[in-house]
């Protein structure tokens, strides 16, 4: 059985308490989603597609960490294939080059001085806090330059508090995801 196939075919548990989870439907729905696409080896869903995933949130929802570790490892196995898929018609030599463009273009960003690697959002309103931000910035360029170890659920995992005039949160999310990339194409 495929990673995709045990997530979807899994009862995730119920979210306690007071706690929202997922809406269970939309969970549901998308793991099924996942499944057909996984199955029939289509285009229709991509391991990016996985990441981006969103669910309402409700009560008596799923917990959200146990549908957030299935979606982890569904995009892990749409990774693989994607990256199967690209090595049979281009090559490894080309696959590797994307990857290493991917990579520096990433530490490119990261070696800006601290406080400066993203846009900030205005005084007045709230983006993500500005230290915890290049915190996990010097730890991702030190898996790029020395490969000190990383790995792709820390980086889907990282949570930032907000502060006024903190970093835009699009901009470094698009860094996340493309650090994700890189992760699972070099696994």
């Amino acid at each position: 059985m495929t990673a995709p196939e045990a997530a979807a075919r899994a009862s995730f548990p119920e979210a306690h308490g007071r706690e929202k989870g997922y809406d269970k439907h939309a969970v549901d729905e998308f793991m099924d989603r996942a499944r057909a696409a996984f199955e029939a080896g289509s285009d229709d869903l991509s391991s990016t597609d996985v990441r981006h995933a969103a669910f309402p949130l409700v009560r008596h929802g799923y917990a959200i960490a146990s549908v957030d570790a299935a979606l982890g490892r569904i995009e892990d196995a749409f990774a693989a294939r994607e990256r199967a898929d690209a090595m049979s018609r281009a090559g490894a030599r080309a696959w590797v080059g994307h990857t290493r463009e991917t990579a520096q273009t990433v530490l490119d960003r990261l070696s800006r001085p601290r406080r400066h690697r993203f846009d900030r959002v205005s005084a007045l309103r709230y983006g993500y806090r500005i230290d915890e931000v290049d915190l996990v910035s010097d730890k991702i360029s030190r898996y790029l330059e020395t490969g000190d170890s990383l790995t792709a659920e820390q980086v889907r995992s990282v949570a930032f508090r907000m502060q006024r005039g903190g970093y835009r949160e699009v901009q470094v999310d698009a860094v996340l995801d493309a650090v994700v990339e890189v992760i699972l194409a070099v696994r």
